[in-house]
């Protein structure tokens, strides 16, 4: 009888070991350091089951069907981007899917030329698809509530690293885009942007302008100092990036006469003032560089003869045309160089 007794022990023992390390020991069956699993909204969790049986992620999913149901994750799916970790147990998936314990999702923003760009960018990264996103952009009311129109939407993204869930709506994700513009424009910038008669969207479009002007931090105050003077004196812009953006071609190297007579409220070379929207979205230091601008009595600009990068300033037309001639001469014997070169490898 003791016998029996300490068969049955052992036997239930063996049971509770096996129980638990099914239950604490590792449930992975995938072979890289991680899996990400994305739940979408209004999932079942069947269909969960049925992603991980299809992508073998877990050794038991009947296992794993016998917790869930357990610990209640079977009514209780919720949406989002998981991240399962080898060799997770089955109790800290359940837990992680049931809490909806999901990993970031990092949005990084760089340079953005477009409101299509952006809705593209966001629609790869979120549940949400391009279309929903440019919907939402296009609504004009709900553009009304961040203070924007559908022409000016990119003045609220800042470059910089946002951080969501995968299942943020385009609203949400918009909108937490727009506080962060909203911090950044402390009273004291809203100052200096009044004091160049200009208001923050006004100083976003022309640092956008700026951006695809130059990459020399150092030159970005004298070409803000160039577009606000002209603007003073009731000159057009005549700034070469904007037809780029009329064109929708952003690989132009050299802008010809025919190009500066496209039909575009951007082309600044036709229409007088700002355009109606940024053409890209601007470093925060070109922001502080057109707020920040140095008071000079430049008109023109034109990139040096040197190929560095950097501009000529000029006062007058007649020494910008002379600086104008220096770098097509230098642009010609380049071009010539290159070409020669080219000939020679053919």
């Amino acid at each position: 009888m003791k016998k029996i007794i300490l068969s049955a022990v052992v036997l239930l023992l063996l049971v509770f070991a096996f129980m638990g390390w099914r239950f604490f020991g590792p449930a992975t069956a995938f072979t890289g350091e991680k899996y990400t699993l994305y739940i979408h909204s209004n999932s079942s969790f069947q269909q969960v089951v049925d992603t991980l049986q299809a992508d073998t992620v877990l050794k038991s999913p009947g296992f794993f069907k016998w917790t869930a149901a357990r610990m209640d994750l079977t009514e209780n799916v919720k949406a989002g981007k998981y991240e399962i970790r080898k060799d997770m147990s089955l109790l800290n998936i359940v837990r992680m899917l049931r809490n909806g314990r999901q990993a970031p999702v990092h949005l990084t923003i760089t340079k953005i030329r477009t409101r299509e760009t952006l809705a593209s960018f966001i629609g790869r990264k979120f549940e949400c698809d391009s279309i929903s996103v440019m919907r939402y952009m296009d609504n004009k009311d709900s553009m009304a509530a961040l203070g924007v129109d559908t022409n000016t939407i990119l003045t609220i993204v800042m470059p910089n690293t946002y951080t969501y869930f995968w299942n943020t709506t385009p609203s949400t994700i918009l909108r937490k885009m727009y506080g962060n513009s909203k911090a950044w424009w402390t009273p004291e910038r809203r100052q200096q942007a009044s004091a160049r008669g200009l208001t923050p969207i006004e100083v976003y479009i022309l640092a956008s302008i700026i951006e695809e002007e130059t990459n020399k931090q150092d030159d970005k105050g004298k070409i803000a100092s160039v577009y606000l003077n002209r603007m003073a004196h009731g000159m057009k812009l005549g700034a070469d990036p904007t037809v780029k953006f009329a064109l929708r071609n952003f690989e132009l190297k050299r802008i010809y006469d025919k190009y500066l007579k496209v039909e575009s409220p951007y082309n600044t070379y036709r229409y007088a003032g700002l355009p109606p929207g940024p053409i890209c979205t601007p470093s925060q230091q070109t922001l502080e560089a057109v707020l920040t601008a140095p008071r000079t009595d430049y008109l023109y600009f034109v990139a040096k003869a040197d190929f560095s990068g950097y501009s000529n300033f000029a006062a007058t037309y007649t020494q910008h045309l002379q600086y104008a001639k220096e770098y097509q001469e230098a642009l010609d014997v380049e071009m010539a160089i290159r070409a020669k070169a080219d000939s020679v490898k053919k």
